[in-house]
């Protein structure tokens, strides 16, 4: 009995990990897409990535039944990864340098792939975090998304940045949001929240034959770190302190709701015709957890990288990237080409079979569509660059070109140089990054001609900016003004917020 056991084990790992293959070719197959993007969860932060203290066992069993792309970048903070998801470009590309201060805004150059995407015919969905600009012009509503639900700025409660005041109070719970044109008074925890409403709008999609994207975009587990109670007793009861005891409780309440999810859109035979995708948005922010009784803190796990959020070294740009389409896609199967967010503008309209538009700002990644059809697919190697932007604000008051080599980086299939400025110096530190991808070793020495290389096509790329960072060319008002603000004092003076709720599920 228990080889017969270990027999049906054995084959169904085998099945679960055998690639899938499918007559027809993915370019224009529109399959629908949910697009799940999680805020300063990094590579470490799952306990499939090898994280010895979280449960994530429904995005583990997403993981085990994916392909999954291992050498995936994107930007060390989250307005710049949005910008180049949204554009195709580098953040720095299309006018987003900054977080705040009206530099997160995405330029009105840019087409985005929503806007694409519905000219194929699909119905676009946003549920959660834009964080490119607040203004009408450059909201979601305006950028190809039919239906909306957001937070202002970059996080909810931050009022002082643009999102609503009444935020302020209550954070994470029940929160005043823009529901497409209406300020709405809502119930619940955030997260909660993003994915039933999502859930709800993508069972009215699946009622029609258009086809749909869900962009289901959380401020999950970004700061200030606020679970639901029982989300968080698990670490509390470790002796873990309340912050880390809270971001992992946010962790493990986000993969609750991805199991949901799943076990809807299963229930809904929508498996079949869906990629389901899950991302973050760069590197972890987490300090060290402090144990109640332990005289050393606790480091938060990295899988092995060195940096985090806002760093341009690989743990600020290296994050998950999971593609799963049941029955399409092969389970269990690695994609190591050098891959990232850029890509996914050309890779969308492929799957939806239409054409890039046109515009001053076209996408500049490639598709992942023949990645996805080959893992062996021919992939030229290239060139990606990082610089976390930010300068010329209280905190970095130096002009853009004082932050040249500031947080810098360069990457190709096989090196990775990081430029840092200490002491008054330019630092090199340049790594394979596919023999020690903890950057503990600096090679800089050993291969001259490397660095030169490198850091000359970096100069290159710098040096042709200007023109595109079109919100640092203008003047700051003081004090900034905070659209949705406005927006939330007039419609409280005529008729108040109305309550909302996603249309309950049968």
């Amino acid at each position: 009995m228990k080889l017969k056991i270990a027999l049906a084990q054995a084959l169904a790992a085998c099945a679960l990990a055998a690639p899938l293959t499918t007559a027809a070719p993915l370019k224009g197959s529109k399959p629908n897409i949910i697009f799940i993007l999680t805020d300063d969860q990094g590579m470490g932060d799952l306990a499939c990535m090898g994280n010895p203290h979280l449960k994530t066992p429904h995005i583990d069993n997403l993981y085990a039944q994916s392909t999954r792309f291992t050498d995936y970048q994107v930007s060390p903070t989250c307005a710049p990864t949005r910008a180049a998801m949204m554009s195709g470009r580098h953040a720095l590309e299309v006018g987003v340098s900054h977080t705040i201060l009206l530099r997160e805004r995405l330029s009105p150059e840019v087409v985005t792939f929503p806007q694409a995407l519905q000219q194929a015919g699909y119905q676009t969905g946003l549920f959660g975090k834009w964080h490119l600009g607040d203004e009408p012009a450059y909201l979601p509503q305006n950028r190809g998304f039919h239906e909306v639900l957001m937070h202002g700025s970059g996080g909810i409660g931050q009022g002082q940045y643009g999102d609503f005041l009444e935020n302020e109070e209550n954070e994470y719970f029940d929160n005043v949001l823009l529901h497409n044109d209406t300020v709405v008074q809502t119930k619940g925890f955030c997260t909660d929240l993003f994915f039933d409403a999502a859930l709800s709008w993508i069972h009215e999609q699946e009622q029609t034959d258009a086809p749909y994207f869900a962009y289901i975009s959380l401020n999950a587990p970004h700061g200030p770190y606020i679970a639901r109670e029982e989300d968080k007793q698990r670490f509390l009861d470790m002796g873990w302190d309340d912050k880390s005891a809270a971001r992992y409780g946010m962790i493990e309440n986000i993969d609750d709701n991805v199991g949901t999810l799943m076990q809807k859109l299963e229930q809904w035979k929508a498996l079949e015709d869906t990629i389901v995708i899950f991302m973050t948005d760069n590197g972890m922010s987490m300090a060290p957890i402090k144990v109640a009784g332990q005289e050393n803190d606790i480091t938060p796990f990295n899988a092995g990288m060195r940096g985090r959020k806002n760093s341009a070294w690989e743990g600020g740009t290296h994050v998950p990237a999971f593609w799963y389409w049941k029955g399409t896609l092969p389970a269990g199967k690695d994609i190591h080409a050098l891959t990232a967010h850029i890509d996914l503008y050309k890779t969308f309209c492929d799957l939806a079979g239409t054409e890039v538009p046109e515009s001053k700002l076209a996408p500049a990644g490639r598709s992942l569509v023949p990645l996805l059809e080959s893992a062996d697919a021919e992939w030229p190697t290239r060139t990606l660059f990082t610089h976390r932007g930010r300068w010329n604000d209280k905190w970095h008051p130096q002009p853009r070109e004082d932050h040249k080599y500031s947080h810098a980086s360069v990457r190709s299939d096989k090196w990775r140089l990081v430029m840092y400025e200490h002491k008054g110096k330019v630092h090199q530190h340049l790594t394979d990054i596919s023999q020690d991808p903890g950057e503990s070793i600096n090679l800089a020495s050993q291969f001259p001609e490397v660095v030169a290389s490198l850091h000359e096509q970096y100069n290159t790329w710098w040096d042709s900016l200007d023109p595109y960072l079109v919100n640092d060319n203008i003047p700051l008002p003081d004090p900034i003004p905070h659209p949705f603000q406005e927006l939330a004092k007039e419609q409280k003076t005529a008729k108040g917020f109305p309550e909302w709720a996603p249309k309950a599920l049968e």
